[in-house]
């Protein structure tokens, strides 16, 4: 790879980076449990290897910035290990690494985000720094672009949580992620009342992991392999490279700093 990776550059590189570099990528992960098969740092692995990926893509004009472990998780906190933040922290956060890139000339930043318990901060994130901060923020989930190798490949009902989607782009990405001989399908508990919460019904709202699977998972894993990730993760890269093309493309569009109240 030769994409601008903050965290593997010395500051004189930085600053000749800084010559070309329009954009900064920041990956947004989680750190939260994964079922019996996957490392709990899996999200923000994830959204790193993608960030590194597309930076390569569209060198010289982007830079990854160091990624933010751990995400938006109470849904998970009832399995060992999840470390969850709020909202407002990661808000607070990714303020503050986007007002650091700014002094270095950066007003363009992307956060690319692994987990989708972060995909609400995120909006909110966009929302509000462009219009404090005056850089235009995006965000994206890494994946998301791969509607076609996903409708080929992806055939469980419920899928997305350590299933066969995530263990494919992890057999692809990072294959360390992955417990191989400990593959299992979701244990799913039917007829809670999660199922009239989930995307697609006409309410919305919180419930905990547990409630819809005993295992921590859903989908059905045992199915994953690397040829999969392969197609959706490519897929994805594809899709996301265009987009950001265009922006780049575009004037640097974000509205000015609210002014301070004396």
């Amino acid at each position: 790879m030769n994409g601008f990776v903050l965290t593997e550059m010395t500051w004189p590189e930085v600053e000749d980076a800084l010559k070309t570099a329009r954009m900064a990528i920041i990956p947004v992960g989680a750190h939260e449990q994964h079922g019996p098969h996957m490392n709990e740092s899996c999200d923000a692995v994830l959204a790193t290897e993608m960030a590194k990926r597309l930076a390569t893509a569209l060198h010289p004009e982007v830079l990854v910035t160091p990624t933010v472990n751990m995400g938006v998780s109470p849904h998970h906190m009832n399995f060992p290990g999840t470390i969850s933040l709020r909202p407002e922290t990661l808000l607070a956060l990714l303020r503050d690494m986007v007002e650091s890139l700014k002094r270095h000339g950066i007003t363009r930043v992307l956060f690319l985000n692994g987990h989708g318990g972060n995909q609400s901060t995120l909006g909110l994130a966009c929302t509000s720094l462009t219009q404090e901060l005056g850089v235009a923020c995006y965000y994206a989930k890494t994946t998301a672009a791969a509607k076609k190798a996903m409708k080929e490949h992806i055939h469980s009902t419920l899928y997305g949580h350590s299933c066969e989607r995530e263990v494919s782009e992890a057999f692809y990405l990072a294959p360390h992620l992955v417990r191989p001989e400990r593959l299992e399908k979701g244990d799913i508990v039917s007829g809670g009342r999660w199922e009239a919460l989930r995307p697609g019904n006409p309410i919305q709202g919180f419930y905990r992991y547990e409630e819809m699977t005993r295992n921590g998972c859903i989908g059905d894993a045992t199915q994953a392999s690397y040829e999969i990730g392969q197609a959706i993760v490519e897929e994805a890269l594809e899709g996301l490279t265009a987009a950001v093309r265009e922006l780049l493309a575009g004037p640097v569009e974000t509205a000015p700093p609210t002014p301070e109240i004396a």
